[in-house]
């Protein structure tokens, strides 16, 4: 259902007073720019990863070594930069933990630790 255009025009301005009083309460509740980032690093990586196939690929096709190298180091790199930032705030697997957020360091023994993931696995979720 839609809203009225009183109810957006009031809805409108609840979001420019909360942004006026608490920018970073309002920052968090529109999204993190730094999730925004991160994801778009990824994206690059992910073209810069298939750049690198394709140089590796055309290393083999004409016989460059140095070419099929320098592909396997784009590849490599890309790699790298594309899992920093999925770790950085993509690829939260928890909802309420937020992109940014550090999750709680787990307390207690280690068969504590293991006695909850077991009961995490068990209740569907994944850790």
């Amino acid at each position: 259902m839609a809203l009225s255009e009183e109810e957006a025009r009031l809805l409108h301005q609840l979001e420019q007073s909360l942004a006026a009083e608490d920018p970073d309460f309002a920052s968090t509740l529109r999204g993190s720019k730094l999730f925004a980032h991160n994801r778009r690093i990824a994206i690059i990586a992910a073209f810069g990863f298939v750049a690198g196939l394709l140089v590796l690929f055309s290393g083999v096709t004409v016989p460059s070594v140095i070419l099929g190298v320098l592909g396997f180091i784009m590849m490599l790199a890309s790699a790298y930069i594309f899992l920093t930032a999925y770790r950085r705030g993509i690829g939260s697997a928890d909802k309420e933990e937020g992109p940014g957020r550090v999750p709680p360091k787990p307390s207690g023994s280690f068969v504590d630790r293991m006695e909850e993931r077991w009961n995490r696995r068990q209740d569907g979720d994944e850790f």
